[in-house]
């Protein structure tokens, strides 16, 4: 039963998509890949890291960061040259600066804006059906009513 378990378990473990040929020789250098590669986004798969992806614009994208590396870039610039390349999007955690802050900030502006509007509504529902009450029957609707019940 342990058996199986632990094949399972390494079944459904993540596998890399790193082919040997994209390895560098340089193990600082090829930590420094994989740790940039995991927060960088395939841009066929959705969602799934280069790192994690077979798909040959991922195989690109990991050589190209290698090749950034080697060339003596740190992970800023190496980051900088793939998105100016790529555009955002490549990130799969987006900045949240510039615009991209507004669309962070419109789910929780719009959800207060929709707040404000339910208490308003209901507000004023309350003091128009307090209203109605307070008022009651006027002696011409009494008497009509008064009528209508003897028939």
């Amino acid at each position: 039963m342990k058996r199986l378990i632990l094949i399972f378990a390494l079944i459904a473990s993540p596998l890399f998509a790193v082919q040997p040929d994209e390895v560098l020789d340089d193990p600082v250098l090829e930590q420094r890949a994989r740790d940039l590669s995991t927060g960088l986004r395939c841009l066929v798969c959705r969602n799934e890291s280069i790192d994690e992806s077979n798909a040959e614009l991922a195989r690109d994208l990991r050589l190209l960061l290698r090749e950034r590396l080697v060339a003596g870039d740190t992970d800023q610039e190496a980051i900088a040259y793939i998105v100016d390349r790529y555009g955002e999007y490549v990130l799969l955690k987006p900045t949240t600066t510039g615009s991209n802050l507004m669309l962070w900030l419109a789910g929780p502006i719009m959800l207060l804006i929709a707040a404000a509007m339910g208490w308003n509504f209901l507000r004023k529902r309350s003091q128009a059906v307090g209203k109605e009450a307070k008022d009651g029957l006027s002696e011409d609707e009494k008497e009509r009513l008064r009528q209508i019940l003897d028939d």
